[in-house]
């Protein structure tokens, strides 16, 4: 009878579905899971606090069109196109198989709406056409997906196509995921467009709906992508953000429907019970001002060069104590950015984190008539 009530008990379980399980979650410290591979990772440094088979190479199906994003929000930053410029459906576009907005052939969109499309309904059709607008051929694009990925140290990511659609030798891992999906946040259109719920296209005549269905489910969910196919199972990678703390997690081979979100919102119930965000200061902010030698400006405002937030167990946030290490002074030319030395936190004498400090403007180096000119100066302000 014991047997039979436990199993009618964890077969409700999972006909109520994520928002039912993540209020009835129960957090143990021995955590598994049902994929494949997975990862959360905290966002603000990177640092992973759980992990299974996190660099195992598989498909991610639709994931994909997370590289898409990003190159096109990076694209579109640089100003290499806009918003507002107009893309018409080729016959290749048109023709994409899987989720799709039905392009019609030489049908014209904005990249606007395109790039929802795909960010909401994960269309196929709309992510070959903005990889065609982009780069003015897919495979070309395709090469670009790999540059990128080589730059972001992806070391278990390779790219054939911009759908996530199977293919031979289409591959990444959980942690790769995590790490791209850190990388697009950092963009504000990336950060608008996984954000929108619902959209409106052709006047209201087609509806988008985001296939992330932890924006309804889960509280704090910002961003993410979700892929399925029957040789990827059912894959997420996703972020959340509460109490000043953002997690990202990425969950790949779900072998069954809903699971990936299930999946995703046992990990975060796990992290957000056993981690907290210490923020100790903002990125900008000005922590010292060194002499500058043989520059046209004689001084120059120190930053820090990112936030600086630690993340670390809950109630272990005491004792923290902070170090600048920096030069006496610096030498021109300097270039805003620069980085001129780092800010340093430990605990109990451990060195916890290691932050940037950059010069805050340019000072470009003097020449020896401005040096002599400045020498003056000097002396008759004496």
């Amino acid at each position: 009878m014991r047997r039979l009530i436990m199993a009618l008990f964890w077969f409700a379980l999972c006909c109520l579905g994520p928002v039912s399980l993540a209020r009835a979650e129960t957090i143990t410290p021995e955590f598994s899971t049902t994929a494949k591979g997975a990862v959360l990772i905290e966002a603000h440094n990177g640092k992973i606090l759980w992990e299974k088979e996190p660099h195992a190479r598989q498909p991610i199906a639709s994931m994909v069109k997370l590289m898409v994003m990003l190159l096109s929000s990076e694209a579109v930053e640089q100003g290499k196109v806009e918003l507002t410029d107009s893309v018409t459906a080729s016959e290749n576009a048109a023709g994409m198989g899987g989720s799709q907005i039905f392009l019609a052939p030489h049908e014209v969109f904005t990249l606007k709406d395109l790039l929802i499309a795909v960010a909401t309904a994960s269309a196929n059709d709309a992510s070959v056409a903005l990889a065609e607008h982009l780069s003015g051929g897919v495979e070309v694009f395709v090469e670009e997906m790999n540059q990128r990925a080589r730059e972001l140290g992806l070391k278990d990511t390779h790219y054939v196509n911009a759908t996530g659609l199977p293919a031979p030798g289409q591959y990444s891992s959980a942690y790769d995921q995590a790490v791209l999906l850190r990388e697009a946040l950092k963009h504000p259109l990336f950060r608008e467009i996984t954000l929108i719920k619902e959209y409106d296209l052709r006047d209201g005549k087609f509806k988008c709906w985001n296939t992330n269905k932890l924006l309804w489910w889960y509280k704090g969910t910002d961003a993410g992508k979700t892929g399925f196919t029957d040789e990827a199972g059912f894959c997420l990678g996703s972020s959340v953000k509460r109490e000043g703390l953002r997690l990202i997690a990425v969950v790949l081979g779900c072998p069954e429907t809903k699971c990936h979100f299930r999946e995703s919102i046992r990990l975060y119930n796990w992290g957000f019970a056993r981690f907290q965000a210490v923020p100790l200061a903002r990125e900008g902010t000005r922590v010292a001002t060194l002499p500058v030698e043989r520059g046209l400006q004689e001084r120059v405002d120190v930053l820090t060069g990112q936030d600086i937030c630690l993340v670390v167990p809950r109630g272990k946030d005491k004792g923290m104590k902070r170090r600048l290490e920096l030069p006496s002074r610096l030498e021109a030319p300097l270039v805003k950015g620069q980085p001129v030395g780092s800010w340093i936190v430990s605990q109990e004498g451990q060195d916890l984190f290691y932050g940037k400090l950059v010069a805050a403007r340019d000072i470009a180096r003097a020449n020896f008539l401005e040096m002599v000119l400045k020498t003056v100066r000097h002396v008759y302000e004496m």
